[in-house]
C-alpha cells in the first residue's frame, strides 16, 4: 500500500517552509493589508450608516413636527374662514334686513303719499260736484272760488278717515 519515503517527507516540509517564508513575506502582508484596509473601509461605511440613520430619524422626527404645526395652522386657518364667513354672513343678513325695512318704509311713504294725493283729489272732485249741484239746484251761477272754500272749510271739518 502507502509506503513512507523520508526523503520525501523532508523535501516536503523544505518546501513547505519555503513557501511559508516566501507567502510570509510577498504574500501574507499585502492581503493582511488589503484585509485591514478592507475592514476600516467597511467600519467607515458601518458609522457613515449609522451617521446617516441617525440624520434621517432627525429629519423624520423634524418632518413630523412640521406636519403637525402646518396641521395646526391648517386647523386654525379653517376656524379663522368659518368665523369670517359666519361674520360676512351675519353682515350681509344685517344689511339685507336694513335695506328691506329702509324699501318698505319708503313704500310705506309713498303708499301714504298716494292716499293723501288721492284724497285731496277726491275732495276737490266732492267739491266740484257739490258746487255743480248747488248751482242746478239753485239755476243759478256761483261765484267758484268763494263756494270753493266754503267746502274745503266743510270737508276739513269732517273726520278725516
Amino acid at each position: 500500500m502507502f509506503e513512507i519515503n523520508p526523503g520525501l517527507i523532508i523535501w516536503t516540509v523544505v518546501t513547505f517552509g519555503c513557501l511559508v517564508l516566501v507567502l510570509g513575506k510577498f504574500a501574507w502582508k499585502p492581503i493582511l493589508n488589503a484585509l485591514h484596509e478592507r475592514e476600516g473601509k467597511i467600519r467607515g461605511a458601518l458609522e457613515e450608516a449609522d451617521k446617516a440613520r441617525a440624520e434621517a430619524a432627525a429629519m423624520m422626527k423634524h418632518n413630523e413636527q412640521a406636519m403637525a404645526k402646518a396641521e395646526e395652522e391648517f386647523q386654525k386657518m379653517m376656524r379663522d374662514g368659518r368665523m369670517l364667513a359666519e361674520k360676512m354672513k351675519e353682515e350681509i343678513v344685517g344689511k339685507a334686513r336694513t335695506q328691506a325695512q329702509h324699501e318698505l318704509d319708503r313704500a310705506h311713504q309713498e303708499v301714504q303719499r298716494s292716499v293723501e294725493t288721492a284724497k285731496q283729489q277726491l275732495r276737490s272732485e266732492i267739491a266740484d260736484l257739490a258746487i255743480q249741484a248747488a248751482e242746478k239746484i239753485l239755476d243759478e251761477q256761483l261765484d267758484v272760488k268763494k263756494q270753493q272754500k266754503i267746502v274745503d272749510e266743510f270737508i276739513n271739518q269732517l273726520p278725516k278717515n
